[in-house]
Formats: C-alpha cells, sequence, structure tokens
C-alpha cells in the first residue's frame, strides 16, 4: 500500500467516526454526507456503504439503502451486516419475501446470531401470513363495498357510555369540539359515532373528482398543511396557532395522516369530522401511507383493531381510495402529496381521469402522484424510496407552463424547518409533523393563502408535548425491531 492510499484510508476512518457521531445525533442528512466522503475516499470497505445504507434507512430512502447494501454485499459477501440492512430496506418497503431470503443469509453466516435468528422466524411469519391472505383475496371487480353493508343507526348505544354523542344523522360543532377533547384524555367514542363519521365522509369523499377545483374568494384565505402522520397533540396544536376549520377558516390536509404516530385513528377521526361538518372548510388528499400495505406495516392497522376493533380496517381502506389526489387552488397552485411525472405532457384532464378507486399501483400517474420528489438535479432520476421517480426543477417549469399554473404544493419528506422551498421557487415542500417519530428534531408548518395575490405565508411551529405513547406502538411487531 503506498503513502497516498494509507493517508486515503485514515482520512476515510475519521469520516467514519464524523458520520457515527451524526447518526447517533438523529442527523441522519449529516450523516449520509460523511459517509459518501468516507466512501470517495475508500470505496472498497463495505461498513461504510452498509453504514449509509442504515442512513438511508432512517430518512425512509429505501430505494437508496437497498443499493447501497447490495454494493457492501458485492465488495463482501461474508459481510452479515450488509444482508441485515438489504433484509431491512426491504422490508420497509413491504417486499417481505425479499427480505426473507437476506435474513435466511444472515442465519447462514451467523448461525449462532440469537438475534438474526428471531428476526428471521418474525419474517417467515409474515411472509406465511402474506401468502395465506393471497390465497384468500377476493379480485377487485368481485368485492363488494363494505361501507354499504353497514347501518350505523341500528348499532345501540349503551346506557352507561358517557361520552360524546350524535343526536340523528348530523355532526355537529359541539360534538366534534367534545370528541377533540375526549380524544386528549386518550378516551375514544363509541363505535357507532365513528361508524357514522367514516361513512358520511366516505360518501361525500367518493361524490368527489380525483383532482379538486377549490376556489378561494377575494379577501378570503386558505391553509394546506403536510403529512400529520398520526400526531394528534400536533394537529391540535395547528388548530390553535391558525383556528379551527370551517367555512370561513377552510383546510387542505395533503396526505399521510396516519401511520408512524400513536393517534392515528384519533387523526383520522378528527379530519373525517371537520369534513362532515364542514364539506368546503376540510379537504383531504391522498398519501401513499393511505394504503393497506402501508398501514399494515407502519401501525395504524394494528392501531385501528385495538381501539375500534377488525371491521373498521376494511372500512378505512375504503374510505381511503375515495380520497382525491390532487388539488388545484385558484387555478394557481397545484397541490399533490408526492410530486410529478414519469413523462411530459401530463394535463390536469389525465389527473381528473384517474380511476382512483383501488389500492394505489406500483407504477403510472397515480403511483407518482403518491411517492415522486423533486431532486436538486435537471431532469429526472430513479427514486431514493425505490418507488416513483425524482424530477428536477425543469420537469416543474414544464408541468406549470402546460398546465397554466404557478406553484406546485407537496408534502411527502421530513424538512427541518417544516418546509423547503425548491426549483427556483417555483415548488414548496410543506410537512406538519414536528420532531417526526419523537426523533427526527424538525419543526412543522403550514401554509397560509390569501386570494386574490395568492403569495404562500409559511408558518413553522415545534412539537408540543404528548402521552407517554411511542411512535409504531401499534406497528408491525418485526418492523419495530429495526426502529
Amino acid at each position: 500500500m503506498d503513502a497516498n492510499s494509507s493517508t486515503n484510508e485514515q482520512k476515510a476512518e475519521e469520516l467514519k467516526l464524523k458520520a457515527n457521531d451524526a447518526f447517533k445525533a438523529n442527523k441522519f442528512s449529516l450523516a449520509i454526507e460523511f459517509y459518501s466522503q468516507a466512501i470517495e475516499l475508500n470505496d472498497s470497505n463495505a461498513v461504510y456503504w452498509a453504514n449509509r445504507a442504515f442512513a438511508h434507512t432512517k430518512l425512509e430512502e429505501y430505494g437508496s439503502a437497498v443499493q447501497d447494501a447490495s454494493k457492501a454485499i458485492e465488495i463482501d459477501p461474508r459481510y452479515s451486516k450488509g444482508y441485515y440492512r438489504r433484509g431491512a430496506a426491504y422490508l420497509a418497503m413491504g417486499k417481505f419475501k425479499e427480505a426473507l431470503k437476506d435474513f435466511q443469509q444472515v442465519k447462514r453466516i451467523c448461525p449462532n446470531d440469537l438475534d438474526a435468528t428471531r428476526k428471521l422466524k418474525e419474517c417467515e411469519k409474515a411472509v406465511q401470513k402474506i401468502r395465506f391472505e393471497e390465497a384468500i383475496s377476493v379480485a377487485d371487480e368481485e368485492k363488494h363495498s363494505v361501507a354499504d353493508s353497514i347501518d350505523y343507526r341500528v348499532i345501540e348505544v349503551e346506557p352507561q357510555y358517557t361520552g360524546p354523542k350524535v343526536d340523528g344523522d348530523t355532526i355537529t360543532l359541539d360534538f366534534v369540539e367534545a370528541m377533540l377533547d375526549e380524544f386528549k384524555k386518550q378516551k375514544c367514542i363509541h363505535k357507532r359515532y365513528a361508524y357514522q363519521i367514516v361513512l358520511q365522509a366516505l360518501e361525500l369523499l367518493r361524490s368527489m373528482p380525483s383532482l379538486v377545483d377549490v376556489n378561494v374568494p377575494n379577501g378570503s384565505h386558505f391553509t394546506v398543511c403536510g403529512d400529520v402522520h398520526g400526531q394528534y397533540f400536533d394537529l391540535l396544536n395547528i388548530f390553535k396557532l391558525n383556528g379551527l376549520p370551517s367555512e370561513e377558516n377552510p383546510y387542505l390536509f395533503n396526505g399521510d395522516f396516519v401511520d408512524r404516530g400513536s393517534f392515528s385513528v384519533e387523526i383520522i377521526l378528527a379530519l373525517f369530522a371537520f369534513k362532515c361538518l364542514y364539506p368546503t372548510g376540510m379537504y383531504l388528499a391522498r398519501g401513499n401511507h393511505e394504503s393497506k400495505s402501508m398501514n399494515k406495516i407502519y401501525g395504524f392497522e394494528g392501531e385501528v383493531k385495538s381501539k375500534l376493533g377488525e371491521p373498521f380496517i376494511e372500512l378505512f381502506a375504503e374510505a381511503f381510495c375515495c380520497l382525491p389526489l390532487a388539488h388545484v387552488i385558484n387555478n394557481k397552485v397545484f397541490v399533490v402529496h408526492g410530486g410529478l411525472f414519469s413523462v411530459d405532457g401530463v394535463k390536469l384532464s389525465d389527473i381528473r381521469a384517474i380511476d382512483r378507486f383501488c389500492e394505489p399501483p406500483e407504477e403510472g400517474l397515480m403511483c407518482e402522484i403518491l411517492w415522486s420528489d423533486p431532486q436538486p438535479q435537471l431532469g429526472r432520476g430513479p427514486s431514493k424510496r425505490g418507488v416513483g421517480l425524482s424530477f428536477g426543477a425543469d420537469v416543474t417549469e414544464r408541468f406549470l407552463q402546460e398546465n397554466n399554473l404557478d406553484l406546485i404544493v407537496r408534502s411527502h419528506e421530513v424538512k427541518d424547518e417544516g418546509y423547503e422551498i425548491e426549483h427556483d421557487g417555483k415548488l414548496i415542500t410543506v410537512f406538519s409533523a414536528p420532531n417526526y417519530c419523537d426523533q427526527m428534531g424538525n419543526k412543522g408548518a403550514y401554509i397560509r393563502f390569501t386570494a386574490p395575490e395568492f403569495k404562500p405565508n409559511i408558518s413553522s411551529f415545534s412539537a408540543v408535548p404528548h402521552p407517554d405513547v411511542k411512535p409504531m406502538a401499534y406497528a408491525n411487531n418485526f418492523l419495530r425491531m429495526f426502529q
């Protein structure tokens, strides 16, 4: 080894230590920077690639994590952590069968590793469950509406129930405010009223187009919020800072209402209740987490089963399939959860024509709306998530020009200040779950527009305390092992 190589390896080790310290401080983007610099100096060290894969996993960049872990395995096929990191990333993507192969390989390399044995058994159980569900699943065209089979009016409310009540079929502000307070005390409402909220919201959402046009009169305002991810007490803080939703104070919540945070049931019932109360005061868009595959892994399904019961799982899944995919506000601002498309020339009429009443597909316009992310480079690139794509400022500019729009607002990504302005000011990311998963240290944000100028007025806010229920408390047992 020459002196220059030795110096590079030494510098790379120093950078790895800096990256490790950043990782321990939950500064995962900084950790990735340091690991990347170490790799530039010494790209044949499998540890650097596997460590960077782990940091990517923490940022939910599972596609990048798989690539890095695969590189670690290529460098050293006997390096168990490479398979371990790739298996964890596959697992987070819901690719249980691929994850199983990697954990089997970990077990072959480390036959006496009790931790690897435990994870392998959990993964085998998950794959067996999936195969069973696939075997008994019913084709979409044969499925019947769950909502159509439920009549909340015949559900009896026991005399001993002392929580909020709805008198008849009309949800009132008094009921909603009492429900919000009940949730603050970690109590739930009667299932009769939970059914009523979800069923009435579902009917409203089902009647809406896939792309919703919103008109804000001159002198009026409109607020857009990003992901709230089951962080109910931070949602209440948004309402405290910016006012409760109403016809005069309308909101759009831009997807990812549930999963990760452990108060997702409270969040979705609150948002759906406001939708019932004020149909044009609460707009809701679908995010990538409003789907069965995500809800199975990241906690919502388990939380629904625990707090409301199993019958609600399919009902929520049906309601999520009714959520619109995009909104255009005052013919100026295009709002979607994820981002833009793998092809140019997509018109608003193409989005209106999407048949959204299904689970999200793995490709196509609907998938890209829910999953894509902006990138600093021009053009298009592969998704760091492993689903959708990354798109540059030129793609944003062409889409806006072709559709006579001024601005794109999207969510889907944690930002340190709760928002980020990119693509020459033509694209804003807004994320409304501060200190995401109780560990990211980020702020949340929301955007308020006032007609007719419609300039974005962005407010950041910090996390507020919540009861001692950890994020992912109801998540897939196996996935919690990797958090």
